[in-house]
């Protein structure tokens, strides 16, 4: 199978869906000609399809979300970039007022088919306004479906499903991911909501990550298989709303023991949820208490040392499960 990036995988969706659907558009700050999407997602797009559907717009993200909504409205297909996630801030009012509940409030009359994509996370240096993970803030709202690819094959899979869901879609994208590359098959394909994937099998210990957090679940896994032999089954849901609860509880009575390990703030984030949940459906299982492993609860720093202490490093997260598991180096405790 070849093998392309996160962000060449992105563009293959949206190529595609709107090559068969003329409702499909994109709406964004410096998606065009000129500058093809901040982290390049977009380029070829506005030469291929013109500036009727691929649509500059100026630097006011009230402006770009509010164009969506009012082109879902009149039976539109739009995908609407938020340059990145942090400023979705600027139009939290529409989502939480307007995107959430317009299906509710018009009693099915209307529905909008919008997807908001939203580059997030840590990675570079670039400080409390452009490296957060937002995507636990709108769990809580109802009316929302919530993504979060970890590869290409994900991406693409998940950004063709959410283009013609008919439903509203956060789809949140980590830029560490964008020039990540993974096998993407030629032929089309799609992932449905709802449905979680086992990255990788075992037996001693369930990770639910999410987003880049798979990618360090995968070297935590490795390290630990290797220095103390505990074998980690790795989940990825996929998406968070609707979440595959089914999958988790399967690998938590498999396992006994369960980890949540997101970039996120800690406090009241997707771990907080899916402990929750665990809690409540899956708690003869639980031999130990849930974990959450999370960044700390503070902005994050625009200094890249600074920046490490704060978000879920492998070393940060090998060191937080070996305490959990009561672990130590090169030795393994089991029950």
């Amino acid at each position: 199978m070849r093998e392309i990036t996160y962000g060449e995988a992105l563009r293959e969706a949206m190529a595609e869906e709107m090559r068969k659907d003329e409702d499909v558009i994109l709406i964004g700050e410096d998606v065009g000609k000129g500058y093809r999407g901040c982290f390049g997602v977009s380029t070829g797009l506005f030469e291929e399809f013109g500036p009727e559907r691929i649509i500059d717009t100026p630097i006011s993200e009230n402006t770009i979300l509010g164009s969506g909504i009012g082109a879902s409205l009149m039976g539109m297909k739009p995908i609407v970039e938020i340059m990145f996630a942090d400023f979705i801030g600027v139009c939290f009012d529409g989502i939480l007022n307007q995107v959430s509940k317009i299906n509710f409030m018009s009693g099915d009359q209307f529905n909008l088919n919008l997807v908001i994509r939203l580059p997030g996370g840590s990675g570079g240096g670039t400080g409390p306004h452009h490296s957060q993970c937002l995507e636990g803030i709108f769990q809580s709202i109802p009316g929302l479906n919530i993504v979060l690819p970890s590869n290409a094959y994900e991406a693409k899979g998940l950004l063709k499903t959410s283009i013609s869901l008919g439903k509203p879609v956060l789809f949140f994208e980590h830029k560490k991911l964008y020039k990540l590359k993974s096998g993407v098959p030629e032929q089309e394909y799609a992932i449905p909501m709802g449905k979680g994937r086992i990255v990788q099998e075992g037996d001693d210990l369930t990770i639910v990550a999410v987003s880049y957090m798979v990618e360090v679940a995968k070297k935590v896994s490795e390290q630990l298989k290797k220095e103390n032999g505990v074998n980690i089954e790795v989940i990825d849901p996929r998406t968070v709303v609707p979440l595959d609860t089914e999958l988790i509880g399967n690998s938590v009575e498999k396992t006994s023991k369960l980890v949540i390990l997101e970039e996120g703030p800690l406090r009241g984030g997707i771990g907080a949820e899916v402990a929750a949940i665990a809690s409540e459906k899956f708690f003869d299982f639980l031999d130990y208490p849930v974990k959450r492993i999370a960044s700390k609860n503070t902005p994050i720093p625009m200094t890249p040392s600074l920046e490490k202490e704060v978000i879920p490093t492998p070393e940060r997260v090998v060191e937080e499960i070996r305490d959990f598991l009561g672990l130590k180096k090169g030795l393994l405790i089991k029950d």
